[in-house]
């Protein structure tokens, strides 16, 4: 407050309370609402590790401030990334959240079973759940010293191969079904035995993609296995030190994206349908593949450069999810092919 004429050279005295009060005011006010300006309501994502970077750079503040266009309310998206069947695990013991992207259709089934949400309701989505794809592909040291090209090299004697855990990654799980695949077409037994080749070869895993490919960024293998997307993304920016080989044929990753019921208030909900719908829009359709994706709309991928895999397939390909992860990741590699490793 101003203070005019003599009354400035008068001393006051504040009670040490009150000061103690402004100051802690002064030092606050910055993050302190505006008088009439309500905080902004938190709209709690969880996703699995290679989606991160799109989504927390991209997509979410691109969707936020079309909530605030549309709505006039402010939103900010809190997240959290982890590997997809820890992500599960965590949402199925409480964590809040309101949507989620799980690598697997395994994991959302998880999650319908433990009643966060409805039974196949990411199949009431645009593409079943699907908003964006990308391949299984492997990252060789620069010039390729291993000549690796195909999933058979792998198998190889002498190959280290750095490679996510599949009890916990999702992308693990989808890797396993990449390299049973690629020697499907000689019979199951030829898959098999490629599976097992691959895997005795596996030098490290990790918990995540992410964490899995630290572990070659710091030197450590002669090839990773691991999406395309998050290699990709990786190399155009400096961050990975290698080059990408395209298996003749591979699988396509579907990630899901699942509306969290439980625990939701009725605002939340309309936040994250909203949020789901905006998936699949144009825009955020090309702010995906600028990130490395596939685009569901195939235009978005030819007018990327992102190369065509004629003879990659999906998981429909293996007799879907179901069959895929009870006699492929279940049986074949977790119940035979680890026991006979000695794993």
């Amino acid at each position: 407050m101003a203070m005019n004429g003599p009354a400035r050279s008068r001393r006051a005295w504040i009670a040490p309370g009150v000061l103690l009060g402004a100051l802690l005011a002064y030092a606050l006010w910055p993050w302190l609402p505006l008088r009439g300006t309500a905080p902004p309501r938190t709209l709690i994502v969880y996703g699995y590790s290679a989606a991160a970077e799109a989504f927390q750079q991209a997509v979410l503040p691109a969707f936020e401030r079309v909530w605030r266009r549309e709505t006039g309310e402010r939103l900010e998206c809190v997240t959290a990334f982890a590997g997809s069947g820890t992500v599960t695990n965590q949402i199925i013991m409480g964590v809040p959240a309101a949507l989620a992207i799980v690598a697997l259709e395994p994991d959302a089934e998880r999650l319908a079973a433990a009643g966060v949400t409805r039974p196949g309701s990411w199949r009431e989505l645009p593409e079943q759940g699907v908003a964006f794809r990308t391949p299984i592909v492997l990252v060789v040291r620069p010039g390729n010293p291993r000549g690796i090209r195909d999933f058979a090299d792998l198998a190889r004697p002498g190959v280290r191969i750095v490679h996510p855990d599949p009890l916990t990654s999702g992308g693990a799980a989808w890797a396993v079904l990449a390299e049973y695949g690629a020697g499907l077409p000689a019979g199951e037994a030829a898959a098999e035995e490629l599976l097992r080749g691959v895997w005795h070869n596996v030098a490290a895993q990790a918990t995540s993609a992410r964490a899995a490919r630290t572990q070659f960024q710091n030197d450590f293998g002669d090839v990773l296995v691991t999406y395309e997307q998050d290699a990709l993304i990786d190399i155009r920016r400096g961050r990975l030190r290698g080059e990408i080989v395209y298996p003749r044929r591979t699988v396509w990753t579907e990630p899901k994206v699942v509306i969290v019921d439980r625990g939701v208030d009725s605002r939340d909900r309309v936040a994250a349908a909203r949020l789901a719908a905006f998936l699949w829009e144009e825009d955020t359709q090309r702010l995906l593949v600028e990130h490395g994706f596939r685009s569901v709309r195939p235009e978005l991928n030819v007018a990327a450069a992102l190369p065509a895999l004629p003879d990659a397939f999906r998981v429909d390909a293996l007799g879907g999810w179901g069959r895929a992860k009870r006699e492929i990741v279940d049986a074949a590699w977790r119940q035979r092919v680890l026991p006979e490793l000695g794993r």
